[in-house]
């Protein structure tokens, strides 16, 4: 039944309310000092995310309490430099929640990679390429320590094609900036030919070791409870780095390598 103007306008700004109440509420317990106030919901990322979450079935793929973990940093930190790996069902929620700020988005996926901007063209995405493969992820993790351009005093990206853990092609944004906040929620990892999170892993911790400005790298990677993202993240990321978990999402703090204790040996030499 097709309803009367003022009925749809009616429907329209109740789903808007009610989809802006169940953000709040999703997003609320995270911290006292409330998330959304009038000035940041007049802003057009934070419109754009409510009235499509409420005209969507479509959900983020982390849960609530995962979300709020990276939510706590953001709250903090945003608005900030943020580089997503991957492009998913919350890719429009993790923009808007660094209004202001600098989100990238890179997606090894080319048809999904245009599906999303299609139906969300405002978002600065980028489709990349991956050199490796879930059915290498023993050998490369066996093999980097042999490869000189590895190794943490040598590590670099763009243009390291030695090391085939290093993302040495990405677009030159991911390069050129200092990245605040890291989530690694991609590429699939969940196949022999996919081409895994190794390298992402380990590109994370170069660029948070490389860090020149003030304060740490907040990581975030997702699906940990899978065996190459849990290995490859105590292997680079580290235990001793990571100061939060909830479900499947690992948290860590990195210091650039500059202000790294030198208790147990020279940290330029070693990732964990």
């Amino acid at each position: 039944m097709k309803l009367p103007i003022t009925a749809t306008a009616t429907v329209a700004a109740a789903l808007v309310a009610g989809a802006f109440l169940l953000m709040s509420s999703f997003f609320r317990f995270s911290c006292s000092r409330p998330f959304f106030t009038q000035t940041s919901f007049s802003h057009p990322d934070l419109m754009a995310a409510t009235v499509h979450y409420a005209t969507s079935t479509v959900v983020p793929q982390q849960s609530r309490g995962e979300i709020s973990e990276s939510l706590s940093v953001l709250r903090k930190r945003a608005p900030c430099k943020f580089l997503v790996f991957g492009l998913g069902r919350d890719s429009l929620m993790w923009y808007a929640l660094n209004a202001g700020g600098t989100t990238v988005f890179l997606e090894e996926d080319p048809n999904w990679y245009k599906t999303v901007l299609k139906e969300s063209p405002f978002l600065t995405a980028h489709h990349v390429k991956y050199r490796t493969h879930m059915s290498e992820a023993d050998d490369l993790l066996r093999e980097w320590k042999k490869e000189k351009m590895c190794a943490p005093e040598n590590a670099y990206l763009k243009g390291n094609q030695r090391c085939k853990l290093a993302l040495e092609n990405l677009p030159n944004v991911v390069y050129e900036n200092e990245w605040d906040v890291i989530m690694i929620d991609a590429p699939k990892g969940y196949f022999a030919a996919a081409p895994g999170r190794m390298a992402a892993i380990y590109s994370a911790m170069v660029m948070a070791r490389a860090r020149k400005g003030d304060g740490d790298t907040d990581i975030f990677l997702h699906d940990i409870d899978r065996k190459v993202e849990k290995t490859f993240a105590r292997e680079f990321l580290c235990d001793k780095f990571r100061v939060g978990a909830v479900g499947r999402l690992w948290h860590f703090r990195v210091p650039p390598v500059s202000r790294q204790s030198n208790e147990t040996g020279d940290p330029s030499k070693k990732f964990c």
